[in-house]
């Protein structure tokens, strides 16, 4: 299969037009056989790429103290303290501005019922809700691994869209971070990726272009 995705990669970077940003290379695929009814069919993995997804990714800590100091010197794209949290509460136009602007959240976990009560109904509907961390948490590992972490989940539908990369990375890479994400389905499916019924790489804005 490697030889198709490799083929389906050029493709979609060919076809697609070209933008004023760097596009995201995505994967995506619909499983057959899978009744996602059932909660032990559902899939919900973070997914560590190999080679990264190619471009920055924004991550945001919830938290005061500490960490809220050391996620703000390693470079977390905002801090909310818990007057942040209260004022976003109020605010859901604002509130959904950040949902979507950014990629990842991480929250100290004893804020975690204030960030269901403020910013849940924002981050929950975008599966964002946030990856709860102990106070003493060392935020420059966690988001090390988050700029390389592709999120893979299947909920109501049996389809998986997971990003791969970006336009810009080489086709062997993208090829290599797909077999990751491959390989949670091996590990996840009961006949695993023989499951797949179809499979499409497609950049940010572009057309698909077709693996099987």
């Amino acid at each position: 299969m490697k030889e198709e995705i490799l083929e389906a990669v050029k493709k979609a970077k060919e076809d697609s037009k070209p933008r004023n940003f760097t596009q995201s290379i995505d994967v995506v695929i619909t499983i057959k056989d899978l009744d996602v009814k059932k909660p032990e069919n559902r899939i919900d993995e973070e997914v560590f790429l190999p080679n990264g997804r190619g471009k920055d990714v924004s991550v945001v800590f919830i938290a005061d103290g500490e960490l809220a100091l050391q996620a703000e010197n390693a470079g977390a794209s905002l801090v909310i303290t818990k007057e942040g949290l209260e004022s976003f509460g109020k605010d859901r136009k604002a509130a959904k501005k950040v949902a979507n602007q950014n990629d990842f959240f991480v929250a100290q976990a004893d804020f975690m019922p204030l960030v269901g009560r403020f910013l849940g109904p924002v981050l929950g509907p975008r599966k964002k809700m946030p990856k709860p961390v102990p106070a003493s948490a060392k935020p420059e590992p966690l988001m090390e691994r988050l700029k390389n972490t592709a999120k893979v989940r299947i909920k109501d539908q049996p389809v998986i869209q997971a990003i791969v990369g970006s336009q810009e990375m080489d086709d062997e890479q993208i090829a290599e971070n797909i077999e990751a994400i491959l390989q949670i389905l091996d590990q996840k499916l009961e006949k695993g990726r023989s499951q797949i019924k179809s499979m499409y790489i497609k950049t940010t804005m572009g057309p698909v272009a077709r693996v099987i």
